[in-house]
Formats: structure tokens, sequence, C-alpha cells
């Protein structure tokens, strides 16, 4: 009997994974020359007979490359049995992140325009596997705050417009219980509605009602009837991946930019792939989260609930890892003789206030070391002190905007701040909250010869982005939630 410990190091930018072997209480043979070592058909072969030891299944490796948010990339040699889940946390440790379980291996295929998220338990170097030599595919790690977050808010994924619940159900549900369905009923949420799509061999796209069912993907031939005879399967969920379209422009013929694709595993190329267009991003975002449930069930829901766990109910890193959660932190008041936790919410709010700007006032004086208060203040306030912020992207269009955010996950307060195309001389906050990306003008104001930021026609002036940005953390004021995630900068 063998126990398998596994073992990782850093050699030359190439992370190489092995395996070490104990053998207890088998007698030691001594090996025996090959007198034919060309005749051996791989060096993982053993040499031993078949009926002294057990038959052996090697670790088979392989280096591919993953691509970080500026398009560096790094090799990794990994053997057959490393997850995706796997190698983000190596990822995660030897980039010193905080694993807040946003960190999300993506796959890319480059010449078809189309992306997806690699789940948590699938095995690199079989998706790997499924590339063509030319095709210039893809992985690329970066955050994505959109990936489990179905099961904390539902019902912002599933609008009643779009969900029904089959026949073999009775009553209405609410959205907690529509999820459950999905993962370990026999019953099913049907997701329905209209989509465009083109038939295989024709040239014209057409609008048809379209049925998601445990069995696959269905349109109806007549209107919007649900009878069998009049239903024909589009494409099933085992034997074929799902992606999102990169490409947000309109094609001929489709007055829609939402679009997703299925590629079978075993495709012979694009006249295999099935693409299909919503009229919206939240039409778009519940029939692919809808089929992503389905075809993965309860195994999505232990990739949410047990981030951590590897191939055999272990992280196969010994390392322990970091991670933050909301719920553990604490307001602390330190000003007295004792340190005390603030238990009122508001107090707590206020105090967060007031230490912002206590910081806003050392930070700033901390840019004027070599100067005077006085000077200090003489300096104009548009020094852009904003443009080395990780959330501030400078000329960027309304539509990479757009892009960057979708990229990153369509949650609640994920955010940027760009320069406005339309008047150079004001800011615009892109943010995306109930799956929609709104634009909001930062206008500059000037009073007493101060130069003053807001975004509610001058009632709660900043004088600075960095300053405007910090309260719409703490507070949503005028905005529909508050400031959660910065948009990172990516290649789009």
């Amino acid at each position: 009997m063998g126990r398998m410990e596994q073992q990782y190091w850093f050699s030359s930018g190439i992370f190489n994974f092995k395996t070490k072997r104990t053998e207890f209480n088998m007698p030691e043979i001594p090996s025996i020359p090959n007198p034919f070592p060309e005749l051996c058909v791989s060096p993982f072969t053993s040499v031993l007979s078949a009926s002294l030891l057990p038959k052996a299944n090697p670790r088979i490796k392989q280096v591919i490359k993953v691509y970080s948010e500026d398009e560096t990339s790094r090799a990794f040699e990994i053997p057959s049995d490393i997850t995706a889940r796997d190698l983000c946390q190596l990822l995660i440790l030897k980039n010193h992140y905080v694993d807040d379980h946003s960190w999300t291996l993506f796959e890319r295929l480059t010449y078809l325009g189309l992306e997806r998220i690699v789940e948590d338990h699938e095995m690199i170097v079989e998706v790997h596997s499924k590339w063509g030599i030319e095709e210039g595919n893809k992985f690329y790690f970066r955050k994505n705050y959109a990936k489990y977050e179905f099961f904390k808010n539902p019902e912002v994924f599933f609008p009643d417009h779009l969900v029904s619940l089959s026949n073999e159900s009775n009553g209405t549900m609410n959205h907690a219980q529509i999820l459950q369905m999905f993962l370990s009923s026999t019953a099913y949420p049907e997701i329905h509605g209209y989509l465009h799509f083109k038939e295989q061999g024709k040239k014209t796209w057409k609008k048809m009602y379209f049925l998601l069912r445990r069995s696959g993907l269905y349109f109806s031939t007549k209107g919007t009837s649900k009878e069998p005879r009049h239903l024909q399967l589009f494409s099933e969920f085992s034997s074929s991946d799902i992606y999102v379209s990169l490409r947000g422009k309109k094609i001929s013929g489709v007055p829609a930019t939402f679009g997703f694709c299925f590629k079978p595993y075993k495709a012979g190329g694009t006249r295999d792939l099935k693409y299909l267009y919503a009229d919206s991003e939240q039409s778009r975002t519940c029939w692919m989260t809808a089929i992503r449930l389905l075809k993965y069930g309860m195994q999505l829901y232990q990739n949410y609930t047990q981030p951590y766990q590897g191939r055999s109910g272990g992280s196969f890193l010994s390392t322990p890892m970091r991670s933050v959660s909301e719920n553990s932190l604490v307001a602390m008041d330190f000003t007295g003789n004792k340190s005390r936790i603030i238990e009122n919410p508001t107090e707590a709010l206020s105090v967060a206030v007031e230490e912002g700007l206590a910081w806003r006032k050392k930070g700033s004086l901390r840019l004027g070391i070599h100067s005077s208060p006085s000077t200090l203040q003489s300096v104009p306030s548009t020094t852009a002190i904003h443009s080395s912020q990780p959330w501030f992207h400078h000329k960027i269009s309304r539509e990479e905007a757009h892009q960057l955010i979708l990229r990153q996950g369509l949650v609640d307060g994920v955010f940027l701040v760009r320069d406005s195309q339309s008047n150079p001389k004001t800011f615009v906050l892109s943010l995306s909250h109930g799956l929609k990306i709104k634009h909001f003008q930062i206008v500059p104001v000037k009073e007493e010869g101060k130069l003053f930021y807001t975004l509610d026609d001058g009632h709660t002036r900043f004088s600075d982005l960095i300053q405007l940005v910090e309260f719409y953390q703490l507070n949503k004021g005028i905005l529909p939630c508050k400031l959660k995630h910065y948009c990172a900068r990516i290649a789009l």
C-alpha cells in the first residue's frame, strides 16, 4: 500500500508538481536492467514484472500558459489531475493576493471571440486538450464577482417574466426555492422567452420562442406552444460548453448584441457552433446561469460552499489560504483608555467617515511634504492625484467601460471612473446595478476660487475624486447602491 504526498516548488518561472511515493511493508525488489531501452514505449513504463507490482497510473504533465489582466503570461507544468481551483490557489499564493472567492480562470477562444468561466472542478489539461494548435486560445486569470452571485441574490438572476414552474410542481415559489429546484428536485423551473437564432445552412436570423429544460434547450415551431410535437431540440448540455460572445457590435440581421454560443466538445469547425442572441443583458445572464446550473447541478453548489476542497476532499496546497469576510470585520474605538467595539451602526458609520476625512488630510500633507501648508493650498486642486488609482481608467469610451465591467461581473457595486468624452472637463462614474450598467456624470464646481467635484448638482461636494469615491463607498447617496468592487484594468 502506498501513500501519496504532493509537493510543489518554483523553478525558472515554471511551476513543477512532483509526486513522492513511499512504500510500506513491501520487500525491496532489485531493479533489472533493460537491455533494449529504445523499445520502451514511455519513460514511465516499469521494467518490473506486472505480477510483482501493482499497475501504476502516471500523472501525465503538460505545459500551459496563463495570462493575467495586463496580458503578461506565466508558464506552468501541471499534471493531468490539477483542477482550475487548484491553479487559482497557486496563483493567489504566488502573487500574494487575498482570496475573496472571486478569482477565476477563464477560457478564451481568441479567433471566435468567445469566453467562458472554467468551473472550479474542471481539469485544466482536459480543457486544454480540446484546443487546436492554430486557434491561439488562452487561459486568463482575473476576478469575476458574478461567478457565484446567483446563489446569494437569485431574484436578480431569475426575473419572474423569464421563469415558470414545470407541470410537476404546484403553486408559486420564491426565488430561493426555484434555485433549490435546479440543484436537487426532480421537478424543474422552465426558463422561457424569445431568442434570435439562425438555422443551420440558412443566412437569415429568426426570433423564436425557446424553452430550457433538464433534457436540453428547445425552440417552438408554432408560436409559444409547449406541446411536445411543436418542440425541437436546439442543443443539449452534456456534450457542449456555453460561451459568452465578446463581440459587442451588432451583426447583420440581429437587433441585439447580447450573444452566447454552444460549442460541442468535438466540434468540427465553426459550422458546429450554435449562436443565440438575447434582447437584454438580464435575459442573456438568466439563460446562461440556468444552463450552468442544469449542467453541473450540485457540483456547482459544492464549488461555491467549499471553495478550497480539491480532488480528494482537501486542498493540494498545504499552505493555509487567507480569506476576508465582511461579516468578520467590526468597528473599533481606540480613543479611550481601553478599546471597545462600536455596536451602534450609525456611530460606526460616522466614525468611518471621520477616519476617512482625517486620512485624506494626512494624505494631502504627505503629497506636499517639501512645501509649506500655504504653498500646498496654492496648488490647484485639478492636480490628477486620482490618475494612479486602480479604479480610474482615463480616456476610455462608454462601450469600453461597459465591456470592462461585464468581463468582471455584473454585480451590484462594480464600478470605474473615467474621463468624459463629450465634455473633457468632467468625469463619468460607471456603475453596475441590477444587471445593468449606469453612468453618472461627475461635474466640477467652482466656489470662492476653489474647485470641487459633485454628483448631485453641488449638494455634496468633494475636493478631489479620491474623496468622492471614498464617500460613496460608505454612503450610496443618489446612487442606486454603494461602490463596492473597483473594476481593474484588463486588456480588451
